[in-house]
Formats: structure tokens, C-alpha cells, sequence
């Protein structure tokens, strides 16, 4: 909560940007962890928050990870993305959802965004396609789905694979399907941003039964250990190529904590959400800023509430002023296109129409469980405040 103003006697409290996500029982699962001397990876507490995902998603397979990065790069290689290959993706998303295909030797090629959604703009995907096309990487930005329908319906038609960036999805859907499910992969985030955190960690969503022991390989150091665990075996030995995915059993502890009150967490997050839009729909009416928008058949889950000023000289006065009444606003995303690895790494297929334009307009509020509505009340009278000295 923002304190009393210094003249009477008090110091303001700065309202973070974000506050990572503890529930009440972590430590106690922790401790469990360590009492128990099993803290490596795939514990009880891994395997916990793989069955709380599957039975949450429907999805076939799920498989913890270190990081979202890892769940992505895991999907690359399930995928066999060779060098040379190309996978369509948005400019306006985290490095890592280039990084995973770039590694692999792949060229990201890059398509505009729609500005209502800020996510890829689905009219435009066919015509990047070519030859060398190999995947679509739809990234549901804020947890609002991109129009999958499309998407899957261009995948089908050209023989192409579906790699769903839901970083910041989980607990949103689309027309009642769980994003991450929906592609042949999905890839979860639960990053200390996120709306569920293990500090720094991910998951693999596998679609089909028939591609889950070539992903437990990979995830096991290219060994076939995860068969042996389950007595399928009488030993385990390397068996393909593989790396370290396995995030430590303590890291899963903090994690399954929260996923045991998801559903508080995700009202409480709502909540500030609809009190956000409610307080700034009358400065959206007037003109004065844009608010996001949630297409029809998709349900969010309130990873952020952003607002868009008229131009970037505007976001960044806006930014600031916030900072001055103990507020911590932040942009997003430097579109990928424009950056130096993007630039030597990458391509971008049409015409940048919106990308840039609308991303330099962007600027995200604080959101995190915990936040309350007297705060949120506070930061949108702020923000009324600065608008009206623009007059």
C-alpha cells in the first residue's frame, strides 16, 4: 500500500511493477523437499505439478522445465527444426521464442501484429510462407489467444507444425480449449513475472501421445531414465541426444504451492483487471488512451493490464510521472526485427505496419497477486491526474 505523504510524518511505499507470487505453504513443501533429501529433479513435487497442469489443460503430456526457454528449445528439437528451415513468428515477443529456432540454425521470419491484440496477425501468415517453412509460433500475448482457428486451419493446409508460445497463458483459453493445447506443442512460463512462479522455470504441453518418450528422452539427458523410474525397464542408458530440462524438485515445491489455490490467485488478479478497465474506460471513451481488448471465444487470465498512450514521447512522460507518484510503469517488448540479432538472424515478411508503431505506444501497470484495489484506485487516479495537465 502507498503510505502518508512525507509531511506528516511518513515515508511513501512504492508500488512495484510486479511482486512474485508465494503461497503459504511453499516452505513447508520446501522443507519437505530437503527433510526427505530429494531436491533434484522430477520429485514428487515435479511430478505433482505435471498432473495438476494435465488434468487443468487436458493435455496429453506435460513435462516441468528450468525455464520457458527450455520447453521451447525442447519443442524445437521434437520438432527436428534443421538449419535453414523457417518459422513464422511475431516481432513482438521475448527473445526466446526466436532463441529456440535459432539454435537450431533456423531463420525466424517475422510477421506484423494485429493492434487490437498485439498478438501475430493471422491474415498475414500465409503469405511469409515458402518452401523452407517448417512452423508457426503463435504467441498469445497478455494470455489473450491469437485466432487459432485460422492458424490451424494454414498449418493443416500447408503441412506445417503449430508451436504455441503461451509463456503467458496458463489459465487462459480459447473458444474452451487451453492455450498450449491447442498446437502440436505448448510452452508455459512460470517465471518469477508470471502469474504463477517457481523463480525461474517452464513446461512442455505435448499434443500427442506419440511424441512424449522421444520428449522424455530429451529432457533426461537423451537417456531412456524416465521409462526405468516408472519399472518399464530393468536399467537406463543414453539413447539419443538430449540435455539437463529438469528443473529441482524444491523450484517445483514453491511452484505447486500456488497451482493448489490457482483459482484464488486468478480472481484476485481478474479483479484488479476489471477495476483497471472500469476506472480508465472513461479516459479510453474520451480519447485519451486505448485500453486492451479481449476478442470473442477467449477467456484471459489478467497476466497484465497495459495501457496505450498516443505516441512513444507520450508513454514516456506518462511513465515517468508515474514514477514520480511512487508508481513503477513499465514498456515491453523491443520488437525483435529491429534489433541486431534479429536483424542478422531473422527476416521480416511484409510490411511492419503496426509492430513497431503500437509496441512504442504501449505501457504495461502493475499486476501481481497481492496488488489490491485501493492500489489500483490510486495508480488510475494518477493516471487521470496526468492526462488532465495535458489539456
Amino acid at each position: 500500500m502507498r503510505g502518508k505523504d512525507k509531511a506528516k510524518g511518513t515515508v511513501k511505499r512504492m508500488i512495484n511493477f510486479n511482486v512474485p507470487p508465494c503461497a503459504d505453504k511453499a516452505m513447508d513443501y520446501i522443507r519437505e523437499c530437503v527433510e526427505n533429501q530429494k531436491i533434484c529433479g522430477d520429485g514428487v513435487y515435479t511430478k505433482k505439478c505435471n498432473e495438476w497442469i494435465e488434468r487443468k489443460t487436458k493435455t496429453t503430456k506435460c513435462l516441468l522445465t528450468t525455464s520457458c526457454t527450455h520447453a521451447t528449445e525442447m519443442a524445437a528439437l521434437l520438432a527436428d527444426i534443421k538449419e535453414g528451415d523457417e518459422v513464422i513468428m511475431p516481432a513482438y515477443t521475448f527473445v526466446s521464442t526466436a532463441d529456440a529456432f535459432v539454435l537450431r540454425g533456423a531463420v525466424p521470419v517475422f510477421v506484423d501484429i494485429r493492434p487490437d491484440t498485439m498478438n501475430i496477425d493471422e491474415t498475414l501468415i500465409e503469405a511469409a510462407i515458402t518452401p523452407r517453412t517448417r512452423a508457426i509460433v503463435p504467441v498469445h500475448y497478455a494470455g489473450v489467444a491469437c485466432e487459432m482457428d485460422t492458424i490451424m486451419d494454414i498449418a493443416d493446409r500447408h503441412h506445417l507444425l503449430v508451436i504455441e508460445d503461451a509463456a503467458q497463458g496458463i489459465m487462459s483459453s480459447y473458444k474452451g480449449k487451453a492455450l498450449g493445447t491447442i498446437g502440436d506443442y505448448g510452452a508455459f512460463s512460470f517465471h518469477e513475472t508470471k502469474n504463477y512462479s517457481m523463480g525461474e522455470g517452464g513446461a512442455l504441453l505435448i499434443r500427442d501421445a506419440a511424441n512424449v518418450e522421444k520428449a522424455e528422452i530429451i529432457r533426461e539427458k537423451g537417456t531412456n531414465r524416465s521409462k526405468y523410474y516408472r519399472g518399464q525397464i530393468d536399467k537406463y542408458t543414453w539413447v539419443d541426444f538430449g540435455s539437463s530440462y529438469l528443473p529441482s524438485d524444491m523450484n517445483a515445491a514453491y511452484l505447486y504451492a500456488q497451482l493448489e489455490i490457482a483459482e484464488e490467485i486468478n480472481e484476485a488478479r481478474l479483479a484488479c483487471w476489471n477495476r483497471y478497465y472500469e476506472r480508465l474506460l472513461p479516459l479510453a471513451e474520451a480519447g485519451k488512451l486505448q485500453l486492451p481488448v479481449i476478442p470473442e471465444g477467449c477467456v484471459h487470465n489478467a497476466h497484465m493490464f497495459y495501457v496505450k498512450a498516443a505516441d512513444i514521447s507520450e508513454r514516456t512522460e506518462l511513465i515517468d510521472y508515474l514514477k514520480t507518484q511512487d508508481v513503477l510503469s513499465v514498456f515491453h517488448y523491443i520488437p525483435l526485427h529491429t534489433a541486431p540479432a534479429g536483424q542478422r538472424f531473422g527476416r521480416f515478411a511484409g510490411e511492419d505496419r503496426y509492430t513497431t508503431k503500437e509496441s512504442e505506444r504501449l505501457a504495461r501497470l502493475p499486476m501481481y497477486y497481492g496488488l489490491t484495489l485501493e492500489q489500483v484506485d490510486y495508480i488510475c487516479d494518477c493516471i487521470r491526474a496526468f492526462y488532465d495537465k495535458r489539456r
